[in-house]
């Protein structure tokens, strides 16, 4: 049998998937150990039991500031930024990308303000939207919602504009105006585009989420892995790292499986 007919198998898939990641680990374990062997005091590449005590105390010291468990604080902060960011950017998506899609007016009055937004690399607007903005969360969301929302728009419009003419003609043959087509026609088939667009997008919502936050924040999981790096402090930073990497991974999950409930004819299933 060919490769390229070959379907892996659940269990398979489970199998061939983690042996990478396993391989990953087992290989930072073997350096780690190494350099701990050779220098007790090595922090590059700290020991799962180094990296346990230091988020352990994350855990459990409140901040003496705020009172507030310091993991949970930046967990809570960062997702809070990111949950409404990727809100305002999905909105706008749905709203212009059916606009733009559906309607050729619109689609000339905006796709070159939205194409010219979207070749600007947001990060280049940090400077300019902290001075405009200020140093709050007004910017960090500001910044999202700019990095990813023009992606998201042109996805979506080009998803309904791509659209077989012939459901567009049959519409209006039983009456349908502009507004019932995009409501009753590209609407239904644009939502399950939307969804995936979202799940692309989370990739690079984090990154200039973690980017705003090491810049200008007091509270967030970029901003810690910012502050400690200082002190070369790696037992706190890759499992911060990992904790995004999870969190990212969880939300890509949940997407996908809401995608399948909501619209399982967008993914070949049947009602």
């Amino acid at each position: 049998m060919r490769l390229v007919n070959r379907q892996p198998g659940k269990r398979d898939r489970l199998i061939m998937g983690g042996v990478p990641i396993l391989l990953i680990v087992v290989t930072y374990l073997i350096m780690a150990v190494q350099r701990h062997a050779a220098n007790p005091s090595d922090k590059i590449l700290p020991l799962p039991s180094g990296m346990a005590t230091a988020i352990g105390a994350l855990l459990t010291t409140p901040d003496p500031l705020t009172g507030n468990i310091v993991f949970w604080a930046d967990t809570l902060a960062s997702v809070q930024r990111l949950g409404l960011g990727l809100g305002i950017a999905t909105l706008l998506a749905l709203v212009l990308g059916l606009a733009l899609g559906a309607l050729p007016p619109v689609r000339a009055t905006l796709s070159p303000l939205v194409t010219g937004i979207a070749v600007i690399l947001p990060i280049a607007l940090l400077p300019i939207l902290f001075i405009a903005l200020g140093l709050g969360e007004t910017s960090k969301v500001v910044l999202i919602v700019i990095g990813i929302a023009p992606v998201m728009i042109r996805d979506v419009a080009g998803h309904v504009g791509a659209l077989p003419r012939e459901q567009i003609i049959k519409a209006q043959t039983l009456g349908a105006n502009s507004w019932q087509i995009i409501t009753r026609v590209a609407l239904p088939q644009a939502l399950p585009r939307l969804l995936l667009a979202m799940r692309l997008a989370l990739g690079p919502a984090w990154v200039f989420l973690i980017s705003a936050e090491a810049v200008a924040s007091d509270i967030g999981l970029g901003y810690r892995i910012f502050l400690v790096r200082r002190y070369l402090a790696m037992d706190v930073i890759i499992p911060y790292v990992a904790w995004i990497a999870l969190l990212a991974i969880l939300m890509d999950l949940g997407l996908a499986a809401l995608s399948r409930r909501a619209f399982p004819w967008a993914h070949g299933a049947s009602h």
